[in-house]
C-alpha cells in the first residue's frame, strides 16, 4: 500500500479535528483560578529566595552598577504592584517613591513585608475581580491593553526579576530554592 503526502496530510487533519472537539472550552473563572494559583505559588518561590539570602547579605551586589538584593526584590514588589494596578483595577500601595531607594526598606524584615504585601495584593486583587473584565482594555496614557494581559506583564515582571537574585545567591556559595513549576 502506497501512503502518499496527501493521505499523510488527510489523515493529520482527521487526528487534530477529533482531538479539538474532545478539547473542553476554559473559562473566565477557570483563567482567574489558574492565576491565583500561580501567584500563590510564586509568592511561595519568591518567600524562598527571601529566607535562603542570609539577612545580613541583603545589600550584596555583583558589581556595583546594578541593584543589591534588596533592591532587586524590592523592585520586583513594587513592579508587580504598579502592572497589577492596571489589570485589577485596585488602588495602588506604595505610593509613588521607588521602594528601592527607600534607605528603611533597605533591611531584610522590610523586603519580606514589602514582598508579602505585594504578592497578597495582586491576589487579592484578582480574587475580587470579575473574569468577564479581563478583555476590557485599559492603561496610563495611550498604553491600552487587555487587564488580562497586565497581569500577565506583572507575573512576567516578578519571575525576571526572581531569576535574576538566584546569581545573587549563587555567589554567596548558596544552592537556591529549586524550582516551583506547579
Amino acid at each position: 500500500m502506497k501512503i502518499t503526502c496527501s493521505t499523510l496530510l488527510l489523515a493529520s487533519l482527521l487526528v487534530c479535528f477529533t482531538l479539538r472537539l474532545q478539547a473542553q472550552a476554559v473559562s473566565g473563572e477557570d483563567l482567574k483560578t489558574q492565576m491565583v494559583k500561580d501567584w500563590e505559588r510564586a509568592k511561595d518561590y519568591t518567600l524562598e529566595y527571601l529566607h535562603t539570602m542570609p539577612a545580613d547579605k541583603y545589600s550584596f551586589k555583583p558589581v556595583d552598577s546594578i541593584r543589591s538584593f534588596a533592591q532587586q526584590m524590592l523592585h520586583l514588589a513594587q513592579g508587580s504592584v504598579f502592572l497589577a494596578t492596571n489589570g485589577t483595577g485596585q488602588t495602588r500601595i506604595f505610593g509613588n517613591t521607588p521602594l528601592d531607594t527607600r534607605a528603611s526598606a533597605q533591611a531584610a524584615d522590610s523586603v519580606l513585608y514589602f514582598v508579602t504585601a505585594s504578592y497578597d495584593y495582586v491576589i487579592q486583587g484578582l480574587k475580587g475581580m470579575d473574569p468577564a473584565k479581563f478583555g476590557e482594555m485599559v492603561g496610563p496614557g495611550n498604553r491600552k491593553e487587555a487587564r488580562y494581559v497586565w497581569i500577565m506583564k506583572a507575573f512576567e515582571h516578578q519571575t525576571h526579576h526572581r531569576g535574576q537574585a538566584t546569581i545573587y545567591i549563587r555567589l554567596q556559595g548558596i544552592r537556591p530554592p529549586q524550582e516551583k513549576l506547579f
